[in-house]
Parts: C-alpha cells; structure tokens; sequence
C-alpha cells in the first residue's frame, strides 16, 4: 500500500476559491471557441477522408436513418457512429445550408467539441487539484490547456472532419476522470466509465485498451494497482461502458450482419493491429519523432517531465493521489506509444489521444516540486526558446524553401503562398516567441511558459487558418467548381451516370450529393467504369443503366490522366475546365468502343472484387 513508501514532500499549493475557478474557467473558454471555433467553417474539406465522414454524417440527418453511416450510396463500417450522429445534428440545425454554405462546420464539429471540451477539462483538473509547489494554479492550469491545443497535431486535427479529434476528446475526458476519482476517494467514479462508453462509440474497442494500460502503468508505478482497482471499481464501470456502447453494435451486427463484422472488427481493428493496410508502413521507432514534433517547440520540457517522473520512481518517491498528476500524465502518454508502436499500420493521427498528457507534462515540468533542478529546467526552457528559433528561421527563409513545393495538384501554391505574405506573419509570431522566452529565461518567473504562448495563439489567427484557406482555394475549390458544374447539368439534362477517373475525390460527391463512380488511372480502370455504369447495383441512389437508355456520361478527369493513350481520341465535350481537372460529356459508345478493343488486349475488369476501402 501507499502509506507504507516514501511520499515526495512539496510545497503546499496555493488552494482557490470557487469564484477564482470559474473566472479561469470563463477565460480557457474564450481562448479555447477562438482557437477551436474561429472561421471553422471558412474553407473546404480536404480530400481524402474527411469527405467520407461528412457525407456520412449529412446522409443520417437527410434520410433519418441514424444507425448505418452510408457514403456514396454504401455503407461505412470504419467507424462506430457518434462522430456522426455529432455531425448530422450540425446539418439539421435550422438553415445550415445558409450560414454553413460549405458543410464544413458542421462536418468539423465533433473534432473542435473534442479538442474544446479536452482544453476545459484539463484546465478544470489543475484548478481544483494544484499540484505541489504551484503558487500560480490558474497560470499552471491555463498553460497546460494552451500546450494541448498548441500542438501542430492538434491545430490540425481539431479542425478536421474526421473521429480522431473526438476520440482524443472523450478519452482525455475519460481518463481525467479516473484521475480525479483516485485523487477523491472514488468520488463519482462512475462518470469515468460513461464517458468511455462514448469513446468506444466513437473508435471501437481501442478505447478500452488505452485506458486499460494508462491504468496499469499508473497503478504498477504508485505499487499499488490492488488499491485503484478498488477505487474505480473496474467492473462494474465496465458493464456501464458496455450498456452505453454495445447495443449499436448488436443492431449494426443483426441489420447488416457479416459484412459489418468483416468490415469493422475484422479489418479495420485486427488487421490494422496486426497487418499494414493502405501503404502505411513504418519503423517501430516512427512515434519517436511524432512526438517531438507534436510538441514543438516545447518538446524539451515534455521530455523534462518524463524525466523528472523516471527521477521519483528510481528514489521510490511516490506522490499522494492528489498529487500524482504527472506520474498519470506520463502513464497516459506512454501507454499510446506503447500501443500503437506495436500495431503494424501507423499514422501521425494516432498520436492524438497522447497530447492532453503532453500538455500536462510540459505545464507540470517547470513546477518547482521539490527534487527538482532549477539548472534543468531553464536548460530545457533554453533549448524550447532555440526550438522556436529554428522555426522562425524556417519561416524568414522560406524564399528558399516553399519553391521547392511541388504537389501536382497545387501546381501554383508556392507563389502564391510567397505572394500572400502569410509566411512572414508566422515568422513574426514565432520571432516574438522566441524574444519573450530568451528574456524569461534570464529572468525566470512563475506562469512563464503563457508568454510564449500567446504569440502562438495570434500565429495560428493570423497565419495558420489564413494558409489553411489559401490551400483550400488551390487545392479544393477547382472541385467544388467542377461539381457545381456537374449538378447544373445534371438537373438540366436528366441523372446520366457520372464517373471521377484518375485522381479520385471523395469531396465531388460530397458537394454534388451524388453517387460517382470512383476509378484510378489504368486500363482496367477505364473498364471498370464502362462495366459498372451498366451493371453495378447495390447503391442507394443509382441504378445500371444501358446504353439506349442513356446515351452519354459525365466524366471528371485530370490532366495526367486525360494523358493515358485509352482516354484519348474519345472526342468529349469539354463542359468545364477548373484547376487540373477536366468535365467531359462523353459518347458512352465510344467508351463501349474502347473497352472492347481494351478486352481484346487482355484487359479485365476487376470492379467485383472485395475492396475494404471502397467508396
């Protein structure tokens, strides 16, 4: 038991009044809707995944079918489905279509509700728990909510249509809890175990596994798991997480049955796990440098908090449960490397649920706790303020960098990204950083690290949203401009079959919200399209259709595409012509022509075979 080790003496924290958390609250809540919330709908979704999951999550507010997330006239198994029960209320809020023009809003909403409701969480935890020695709480509290939503990974996905944002979200709600009810007593320990099922209901199982190994590395490092077990009554809590999230599953499981189990435990859990699926192979050492960059430039002060947490356990120095923040906050990051280090499919995106243990560790680093070097940590702030200085250096010198961007599909974003000056917005903000932390770190005061945030706070107003824009009006708009296209004909000419050939983006469905026929650039591709506008069936919202009873296609094509020798001489109608994709008419005849000449070379159509990812 804990009574019997060692316990780190510290500083009495200073306590604060109700009246002086709620004012800290009110506070992290204004910066947390400007970081999360400002312009959230003031660009496009980016292809490739983020279509899907607003298509989805616009489909249930359409049809009323809230139990089966369908994209493109399919269902999605990928995901359970509160990431888009969350996005379909944002597209049946009144007038959406007015105010929400680009269904961007609405599509991002789950991903800025996470990251909004992490930052509250984590500010409210370090305001009703300081942590030893802390004679600042709310500069301590309002730091360590501002280095989680600082974090590069964060500042994307936050905005970003996709479930990673809220699985972040409930799981850092979630796991905050369980800490809070060991440092309690068991006070509310149920509250841990609800939010949880809503993590499960929002990226399976896997939510299940993190918080069982935070809680095992937690409990093993105080030597004492036999008495948090008994504090957050693990059992009990996890019927409740079942009862909240298992009855979608059996629905799910009993309508679409075999499809759904192969689909989502089988290929988008296990064979993640234990296979590499969509190319993303990587070194067992890929989360090392994912955590340095998700936490620049404070990295520095990330890994001094493992340390100094590595420096107790090796004294057997074990904090009080009230106390024990940073030995959790450590437990929790560790166990996602741990994790997803051993999965074979990895992503940068899988990272995210690490980052609110981040920010505490990197708030909590520079406490003054006793068994601390000061000399550590303003030589981990020093390096934290060259950090800044590299970046800032990047962004003075990016006449020489950006011009060496070249992405195909943003053929001109280098000037213009150059023209727009945005580049040294950032490379002020960054600057003032770096000036405020040299000055601080010679004159080292309590709350310090908030000095070096705020600019970061401004850069990510006034540069970083405004590049985001910037790329979406290169990258994205030449597809809303071509779907705008396609539904005007579409409308004035009658439902031909429409087809998106070569680069293939899920985004033209989503803004024509209109079943397209999706195939890459190769001979058997070209057959797929001609045999599956005549013979697919099984999506909702289109139908096989044979030649005399309609004649012609529409056809989105891009440049290198429209290039291969089979998609020449077929004499389209160029209907439109935006950014590198092309809207033909297209003879079906002709395309008929060509697919047998295709056939007689010994080209097969192989549309009938399984794809997992098939939208």
């Amino acid at each position: 038991m804990t009574s019997s080790l060692e316990r780190e003496p510290a500083a009495a924290p200073q306590r604060l009044t109700p009246r002086q958390r709620r004012r800290a609250l009110l506070l992290l809540l204004a910066l947390g809707l400007v970081v999360c919330f400002w312009q959230l709908g003031g660009n496009g979704l980016v292809d490739e995944t983020p279509p899907l999951f607003a298509a989805a999550g616009r489909a249930m507010a359409r049809t009323g079918d809230w139990l089966t997330p369908r994209v493109n006239g399919l269902p999605r198994y990928d995901k359970p489905p509160l990431v888009y029960w969350v996005m379909g209320l944002g597209y049946a809020l009144p007038g959406q279509s007015q105010w929400d023009a680009l269904g961007t809003w609405a599509g991002r909403l789950p991903s800025a509700l996470g990251t909004l409701a992490t930052l509250l969480m984590l500010g409210d935890t370090l305001l009703r728990f300081p942590q030893g020695g802390d004679a600042t709480p709310r500069r301590t509290a309002i730091a360590a909510a501002l280095a989680f939503v600082l974090s590069p990974l964060v500042l994307i996905w936050s905005r970003t249509a996709v479930s990673d944002g809220l699985l972040s979200g409930t799981l850092a709600l979630s796991l905050l809890c369980q800490w809070r009810c060991q440092a309690s007593g068991g006070r509310r320990w149920w509250l841990a175990w609800v939010i949880l099922g809503l993590a499960v209901l929002t990226k399976g199982p896997v939510a299940v596994v993190l918080t069982g190994i935070t809680l095992l590395f937690f409990g093993l490092a105080r030597r004492d798991l036999f008495g948090l077990w008994r504090v957050l009554r693990p059992l009990p809590g996890l019927a409740m997480t079942a009862l909240i999230s298992l009855p979608w599953y059996g629905l799910e499981l009993l309508v679409e049955g075999q499809p759904f189990w192969d689909s989502f435990f089988g290929y988008h859990n296990f064979q993640r796990f234990t296979s590499v699926v969509n190319s993303h192979l990587q070194p067992w050492w890929f989360f090392g440098p994912v955590l340095v960059v998700a936490a620049l430039p404070f990295t520095p002060l990330l890994l001094l908090g493992l340390a100094q947490v590595i420096q107790a356990l090796r004294r057997h120095a074990t904090p009080a449960p009230q106390q024990s923040l940073q030995l959790f906050a450590a437990a929790w990051l560790l166990a996602v490397f741990a994790l997803f280090t051993s999965a074979a499919t990895k992503l940068p995106s899988y990272w995210l649920p690490a980052t609110p243990a981040a920010g505490l560790l990197i708030a909590l680093s520079l406490l003054p706790a006793t068994g601390r070097s000061p000399r550590a940590q303003n030589a981990c702030w020093l390096a934290s303020v060259l950090l800044a200085a590299v970046l800032a250096a990047g962004f003075w010198a990016a006449d020489l960098w950006v011009p060496l961007i070249n992405d195909p599909e943003m053929p001109t974003l280098p000037a213009e990204l150059l023209a727009s000056g945005l580049v040294w917005r950032a490379a002020v903000c960054v600057s003032i950083t770096v000036a405020l932390g040299a000055v601080l770190w010679k004159r080292p005061q309590a709350g310090r690290l908030l000095a070096m945030q705020g600019p970061l706070v401004i850069f990510q107003l006034v540069a970083l949203l405004p590049m985001m824009v910037l790329g979406d009006r290169v990258r994205q708009l030449p597809v809303r401009q071509i779907a705008d296209v396609v539904v005007r004909e579409r409308t004035r000419l009658g439902a031909e079959p429409l087809a998106m050939v070569g680069a293939m983006k899920p985004s033209l469905h989503f803004y024509t919200d209109q079943v397209v026929i999706y195939e890459g650039l190769s001979k058997g591709a070209f057959l797929n399209v001609v045999d599956r506008f005549e013979r697919e069936q099984g999506r909702r919202g289109f139908q096989g259709s044979t030649v005399d009873s309609q004649p012609t296609a529409l056809v989105v094509i891009d440049d290198r595409t429209s290039q291969r020798r089979h998609w020449q001489g077929l004499d389209p109608q160029v209907l439109a012509s935006h950014g590198i994709y092309r809207l033909w008419r297209v003879d079906r005849r002709r395309l008929e022509a060509r697919a047998r000449e295709l056939k007689a070379q010994g080209e097969k159509p192989d549309w009938r075979e399984p794809r997992p990812e098939r939208y």
